[in-house]
């Protein structure tokens, strides 16, 4: 239950930063070109709000409503999400959206996603100058990947270290890295002391989306942290800083070690009929550069009585770069437009049956965020969901920014508007699509939920 307030709260606090933002934008290019707006609300409020308030001599009422799914400005002389028909029967007024020259109207549209893209550029700076980047170089770790069961299926073996695709060298494991290996054709991996190549097929990206468990994760080598006092670890002289690298002669990681122990204790009693102690084990570790070897007994839930140490920054080659004020800026844009580059070539996947499966709504959202409160990865998923927020809305889809774009558009090309009538059945076409789209997106969440 505290997870589910924790990134509950995130979520919330996220995209409320997100969609006064958003709102802010078509807003400030509004009054700057003296289109007056109605009301400013902060999620949606159909029937109630929860709370409003109207500031002496301004035209605006600022309200808060009660449903989170986004929030609206409602501009004069527009027909948008209000459906305010009435208003558009009447002459136009030179205060009012319609009245003002087609790249005012332009320009009042795309502030939102403008503002968002401007967000995610500025979140993505200020990380990098209050924690820098680090990240773990995949060609430097030494023991390699674990793989999932799709990876394996095309090829890859636990402890491939992964060098390229089609010969454009990995830097970090991220979604670009995967996207990388899902498009190439051929992936260089160093394999058992040489290169080895894993062909992929065209469908990786799909077979991707259907897994459950991650394509990869970092191989840590058994690093003990603390031994329990009278454990059969510390009986036998294992100490802390003791790095285990092989099990009965056999080079492990420490994922390698717990299902090798898993194993001895599911066959226990066929091993013993062999004449073989499954519970008695002889480690090769180093301790202060010097490889020596030891056996023990572990106990009978087959555990040594040691905690291993699993900080990253311990065990891993960690790339870190630091960012003064100034150079965090070039360096968040560059990062913010990566992302974007990202996401928009992963978009085709989504118009494949695996990827509409794959679509998620508010629960997918959510749990994105981390389990216990972390300020950088809460203002890392913002900077990420701004950049998605952007490109959604400049979609050209009608009751989106990018619908409203799309026909100012034709009508600069054109020099005529279209009808009023023809505005009022594209915005209610777009908002029946829309909640469509939310619907099968949160069913998607329902069913991964329960089953």
């Amino acid at each position: 239950m505290e997870t589910f307030l924790i990134r509950a709260l995130q979520l919330i606090m996220s995209l409320s930063l997100l969609v006064i933002i958003h709102e802010g934008g078509h807003f400030l290019f509004a009054r700057l070109f003296k289109v007056r707006v109605e009301k400013f609300c902060l999620f949606f409020d159909p029937w109630f709000t929860l709370f409003k308030f109207k500031p002496k001599k301004s035209e605006t009422e600022y309200a808060i409503g009660w449903l989170p799914l986004g929030g609206y400005v409602k501009i004069a002389g527009m027909i948008d999400e209000s459906m305010d028909t009435e208003q558009m029967k009447q002459p136009e007024k030179p205060w009012e959206f319609r009245s003002k020259p087609a790249w005012q109207r332009l320009l009042i549209m795309v502030g939102g996603v403008l503002f968002n893209f401007l967000l995610a550029l500025f979140i993505y700076s200020m990380i990098l100058f209050a924690w820098g980047d680090q990240y773990i170089k995949v060609q430097d770790v030494p023991l390699g990947m674990d793989f999932n069961e799709t990876a394996k299926s095309v090829g890859f073996k636990d402890g491939d270290i992964l060098l390229s695709a089609d010969g454009v060298p990995f830097v970090r494991y991220d979604g670009d890295m995967l996207s990388q290996i899902a498009d190439a054709r051929e992936v260089s991996v160093f394999r058992d002391g040489k290169q080895a190549s894993v062909y992929i097929p065209e469908d990786m990206m799909q077979r991707l989306m259907t897994d459950s468990i991650r394509f990869a994760s970092y191989r840590f080598p058994y690093v003990v942290d603390s031994v329990r006092v009278n454990s059969p670890a510390a009986l036998a002289g294992v100490q802390p800083g003791d790095s285990i690298i092989a099990l009965d002669g056999k080079p492990i990681s420490y994922s390698d070690f717990k299902e090798a122990m898993a194993d001895r204790k599911k066959n226990e009693a066929a091993l013993r009929k062999d004449s073989i102690d499954p519970r008695v084990i002889t480690l090769t570790y180093v301790r202060g550069g010097v490889t020596d070897n030891l056996t023990m007994q572990v106990d009978t839930a087959y555990l040594m009585g040691v905690n291993a140490c699993i900080e990253t920054e311990r065990l891993l080659p960690m790339v870190k770069k630091e960012y003064g004020f100034f150079e965090s800026f070039p360096a968040g844009a560059a990062l913010g437009v990566k992302t974007l580059k990202g996401y928009v070539g992963n978009m085709k996947y989504l118009f494949s049956k695996e990827g509409a499966k794959q679509l998620g709504g508010f629960g997918t959202i959510g749990s994105i965020f981390p389990a216990t409160w972390d300020w950088h990865q809460f203002w890392y998923m913002t900077a990420f969901l701004s950049i998605i927020l952007a490109f959604m809305n400049i979609l050209p889809i009608p009751a989106l920014d990018g619908g409203h774009v799309l026909f100012l558009f034709y009508e600069i090309i054109a020099r005529r508007k279209p009808s009023d009538k023809f505005m009022e059945y594209a915005q209610m076409t777009g908002m029946i699509l829309l909640f469509g789209l939310l619907i099968w997106a949160n069913f998607n969440d329902i069913l991964r939920f329960f089953f």
